[in-house]
Parts: C-alpha cells; sequence; structure tokens
C-alpha cells in the first residue's frame, strides 16, 4: 500500500475518531407563533454549512418561498404540506449537525397554542430550550406558557433569542428591557442557568456570526453558546433503576431480562432488588448483542442474566439495595394536559409509566397554574393546555423518582383507553403525598348521596380490572402463587382453599359474592364434580379459566407466566365497550 493511501487511511481514522468523541447536545426551540422559530433554525444550519445543495436549490425554486431574499429559511425545517401552506410549524422537526466542536440535535416545535402538546414532546429530550422573544411583541403569553412548560420539564439551560431586531433598529433598550422581562420571569420559574442574545434570524446578526450592527453586544453568538454550554448528566442519581422491558427465554438454558438503563452503573456480582416483590439476588452477566460486557450505563440497552431464578416480568423494576424508588399506587404530579376532551376527576385512563402500564384515576385536583401570573387556581377539571398538580391512584404501584433526580423513573403520560390517544404528559414530584389512600382528600357528603345501586362499570372504574374466577383444582402452589402475583399487579384477588369452603355449594356462594364485588377469586378445592364446574363457568360468563383445561406446564414458575399474560385482558375493553375475554 503506498504510504500516501496510509496515512490518508490513518487521517480518516482519526477524524472519524475525533467525531465519535464528541459531545451531544439536544435543544429545542420554544416560544410563541410567528416569533421566527423555523427561520432560526434554518438560518443556522445553512450558516453553519449543514444544508446539502439538492435540499437548498429544492427550497429556493420552491413556489410557497414567502421570504423577500432568495430563500426563506423556514421551509428548511417545516416539512409537511401544510406547515408550508399555512407559514406555521406543525409537527416537531427534528434536525441534525456537527461542527468541529460538538454534535447536535434540534426539535424545531410549534408556537401555536393548539399544538402545545408537541412543544412538550419535543421539549422532554432537551437539555437546553432557545425561548425566542419577538422584539416587536415582547413576551406573550404562549412564550410564558413555554418557558414554564420548560421549567417543568427540568431543562437546566435556556437561551432567551430576542428575534427580530431589524425591525427595530437594533435598539439596544428594546434588547435590554425584553432580557430584562425575561430574567424575571425565570427567575419566578427557577430556571437556574440563563442567557440572552440578540438576534435577527432572517438577516443572520448574531446566529453564527457577530453582528456589525450590534456592536453594544459583547456577549457569545447563539451557535458560540450552543458549543459550549455545559452538559447535565442523564440521570442525577447514582442508584440502579432497571424497568424490565422484555423476558428472554429462548431455551431451557437462558433466561434474561431485556430493558434499558435508567440510571446507576450495573456490573456483574451486583446486589439488586427485584420490585414489586421485594426479592433479593446478583447480577449474574450482562449480555448484548456483541456478546457480555464488564458494566453498562444510561442509556444502555442490555440483558441480564441474574444469580436466582426469580419471577420477574414486564413492568417490573431492578434496583439498588440502597436509594430506593418510591413504590406507590397513590401520588402527585404536574400534568400537562394536551387533548381536546378535559381530564375529569375519577375518570380512568391508562397510565404508562416506564414500560409499565396500569389503571388510574385522578382523585383530586390540587390546583391549576395561571400562566399569565404562575398563581395557584381551583380546578374541577382540566382542559387542552391547562397546567396543574393532580393527585393520583393508580391500580398498580408505580417504581418512581421525583423527576428533577431521574426524567425515565420520574414521569408518565396518560392514555384515553378508548382512543388511544396520549391525553397528559405528567412529571412527579419532590415532594410526595404522605398517605398512600385518597379518602384524606376526598369530599364525603351523606346528602348528596343517592338511592342507585353501584354498577359492574363503577366497580370495574375503581378496581382497574373486570371480575373472574380461576379454577386450580388440585394446584394450590400454583394458586398461591398466583394469588400473590397478581396482588402485587394491582389486581383485587382473593383466595379460596378447602380450608375455607367445605362443599361445593359454599364455593358457589362465595363466588357469587366475590362476582357482585367485581373481584378475582381463585379456587382450590381438593375436587369438584363437573356440574359444580358448570356453575361456576355460567356465573363467570366469559371471564373463567380452569387451569387444568389450559394444558399449562407441570412447573409452578412456567405455568404462572403464561396465565399472567392472559389475566392482562381483564384491564381492557374492547372498541364497543364489551369487555374482551380472558382466555
Amino acid at each position: 500500500m503506498p504510504a500516501a493511501h496510509q496515512e490518508l487511511q490513518q487521517r480518516f481514522a482519526a477524524f472519524l475518531d475525533r467525531d465519535l468523541q464528541k459531545d451531544l447536545l439536544r435543544f429545542t426551540t420554544a416560544g410563541s407563533v410567528d416569533d421566527g422559530k423555523s427561520t432560526l433554525i434554518g438560518r443556522l444550519l445553512h450558516d453553519s454549512k449543514s444544508v446539502y445543495e439538492d435540499q437548498l436549490s429544492a427550497v429556493k425554486k420552491s413556489r410557497i418561498n414567502r421570504a423577500a431574499g432568495p430563500i426563506d429559511f423556514s421551509l428548511l425545517t417545516d416539512g409537511l404540506r401544510a406547515e408550508r401552506e399555512q407559514g406555521i410549524t406543525i409537527d416537531v422537526a427534528y434536525r441534525y449537525f456537527a461542527t468541529a466542536r460538538r454534535k447536535f440535535i434540534i426539535a424545531d416545535t410549534p408556537g401555536h397554542e393548539q399544538y402545545t402538546r408537541n412543544m412538550a414532546t419535543g421539549a422532554s429530550t432537551a437539555d437546553l430550550a432557545i425561548v425566542l422573544i419577538d422584539a416587536t411583541q415582547g413576551l406573550l403569553p404562549q412564550t410564558r406558557r413555554h418557558a414554564y412548560i420548560a421549567s417543568l420539564l427540568g431543562i437546566p439551560n435556556v437561551l432567551a433569542a430576542v428575534n427580530k431586531m431589524d425591525l427595530v433598529d437594533y435598539r439596544e433598550d428594546i434588547f435590554l428591557q425584553l432580557q430584562s422581562d425575561f430574567f424575571t420571569l425565570a427567575a419566578q420559574l427557577g430556571i437556574p442557568n440563563v442567557l440572552s442574545v440578540p438576534i435577527s434570524a432572517l438577516e443572520g446578526d448574531n446566529v453564527v456570526s457577530s453582528g456589525s450592527r450590534t456592536p453594544w453586544y459583547q456577549g457569545p453568538t447563539l451557535l458560540e453558546h450552543l458549543e459550549t454550554v455545559p452538559l447535565r448528566p442523564a440521570a442525577s442519581i447514582d442508584a440502579v433503576r432497571f424497568p424490565i422491558q422484555y423476558v428472554i427465554r429462548p431455551d431451557s438454558a437462558f433466561r434474561g431480562f431485556a430493558g434499558q438503563v435508567a440510571s446507576g452503573v450495573i456490573r456483574p456480582g451486583d446486589a439488586v432488588i427485584a420490585l414489586p416483590s421485594g426479592q433479593r439476588t446478583r447480577v449474574h452477566s450482562i449480555v448484548t448483542y456483541d456478546g457480555e460486557i464488564a458494566e453498562a450505563t444510561h442509556p444502555l440497552s442490555v440483558t441480564l442474566r441474574l444469580a436466582d431464578q426469580i419471577d420477574l416480568s414486564r413492568g417490573d423494576m431492578l434496583v439498588s439495595p440502597h436509594g430506593s424508588p418510591r413504590v406507590s399506587r397513590h401520588f402527585q404530579a404536574m400534568v400537562v394536559w394536551l387533548h381536546r376532551q378535559p381530564l375529569e376527576r375519577g375518570k380512568s385512563y391508562l397510565l404508562k409509566h416506564t414500560v409499565r402500564t396500569t389503571r388510574a384515576q385522578a382523585v383530586a385536583i390540587q390546583h391549576r397554574v395561571n400562566v399569565h401570573t404562575f398563581a395557584h387556581e381551583p380546578a374541577q377539571r382540566l382542559e387542552m393546555n391547562d397546567i396543574a398538580s393532580v393527585e393520583f391512584e393508580s391500580s398498580s404501584p408505580l417504581f418512581f423518582d421525583p423527576y428533577e433526580r431521574n426524567r425515565t423513573t420520574g414521569s408518565f403520560i396518560l392514555i384515553d383507553p378508548l382512543s388511544n390517544a396520549t391525553v397528559g404528559a405528567a412529571m412527579l414530584g419532590e415532594n410526595q403525598l404522605e398517605t398512600s389512600s385518597p379518602s384524606s382528600t376526598s369530599e364525603f357528603h351523606p346528602q348528596a348521596l343517592a338511592p342507585t345501586p353501584v354498577t359492574a362499570a363503577e366497580r370495574f372504574t375503581r378496581h382497574g380490572h373486570r371480575s373472574a374466577i380461576v379454577l386450580a383444582e388440585g394446584r394450590l402452589v400454583l394458586a398461591s402463587l398466583l394469588e400473590r402475583a397478581l396482588f402485587q399487579r394491582g389486581y383485587e384477588v382473593l383466595l379460596a382453599t378447602a380450608a375455607d369452603a367445605h362443599s361445593p355449594e359454599q364455593f358457589l356462594v362465595l363466588a357469587r359474592g366475590t362476582q357482585a364485588a367485581g373481584l378475582i377469586l381463585i379456587c382450590s378445592p381438593a375436587a369438584l364434580d363437573s356440574s359444580a364446574k358448570q356453575a361456576l363457568n355460567t356465573l363467570a360468563a366469559d371471564d373463567f379459566l380452569d387451569l387444568a383445561a389450559g394444558h399449562l406446564p407441570a412447573d409452578d414458575q412456567a405455568a404462572l407466566e403464561k396465565i399472567l399474560l392472559r389475566f392482562e385482558s381483564l384491564r381492557i375493553h374492547n372498541a364497543s365497550g364489551r369487555p374482551d375475554k380472558v382466555n
């Protein structure tokens, strides 16, 4: 190989190595509609030479080009036809570029109030937020709302970009007044690191290069700040958080638990605790596609093999023996409501936390935040774009940390169970409720009660699942394991054995009571005749499960895993409102 060619290969390898070692900064734009967010990002990409020639040529030739000059920079990010026609950003546009110092991922988010939910989505993973302020308009309500959401999402760095300075003749006094207004707002919101820069996204002043028309400004340009702002650690707690996403068991010799490390460092030999069971074990090995590794940290996705055969399934969590997360079914969170249908107290939603999905309902709205004054106001329900402190109760316990310490375990989303739409995003706070029961905050007015029977639908809302009857004839150990596993997952369940009911008739009486109360009954008699089995089947209708007829494995642990998968259907209604079958 010629020496020149070998040298070129070495230089290229060194370049790739340097590029891989660069930091990655994720940042988002925020502010009101028409503040110039898309134009700023387009200018940033253009002036940093991060736009391909064919893309630039297509934008210049676009019939929708609205700029007075040769190019409308907003078209570099507004990718949807509806966005280009209306001149507003609707979807979140993600763009990637790099400089000699750092790599960047940009989330260009909408400023229109209707698309606040998209702004929250784009900001949820950001390390920095650029809040644009129109120099001709000042701080608008939507600017304040986006700044408040950025503070809720724990974004530690905010850059206030006072845009459209060309429309106010680059006046220093206007910039200083808007800078003072935003610094006051940031102090109210508790945002720790704030910088302001006067820019003109249209003309390019102080975006990538310093503008000659602002000689009174001696600070960094927008890009210089992006290149040098310190990055925060991905998770600020050292304790291990490893939510189980999937159980991998390709054969009898391998049993692994796959997931993404939410925080901490995991090494073979480390002691861990399984939640919610509380069982202790050790990490045997850490497996990846490329083989075993010596340690795993956030955000690596790995498969853990444990030293002991313990019962774990999707939604469970492995944690450190020290610094355990809070475990509770009753908790408080700041909610950004994202849907046209309002949040109502007592309505059942699907709550997705890490990889765990459970039923939950809002039991109390502590207060709603006025985005103009940040005052706390009373509220009975939340409308779209409202931000409020809400108390929830879930069917299954959550394992969580405060959001400011761990973004993964400190947040969740709410999903409408009928439409499957994401209706709310929530951040769990540091100061949680002391009681695990909502009774202390629930209002009780005897005179307001009506003499109407409690319906099956109301019991479903309370319990988060339908009633069912499980017949575990002759498998008492499996029945006991099933009762414990269902109880830990938030089901209301009761085990009845031959010691509790001495005859088929007594089992039927007990079954009628639990069915009426909306509970799950596990019957484990020594033996039942065919007529008694048929009576139980008829009583439970579609929600009857005979373990003897299910061709289950003889091993109780293996059988338990198959049964638990079937029980998730008890939490789900189909589109017509008719519950799906258990089996």
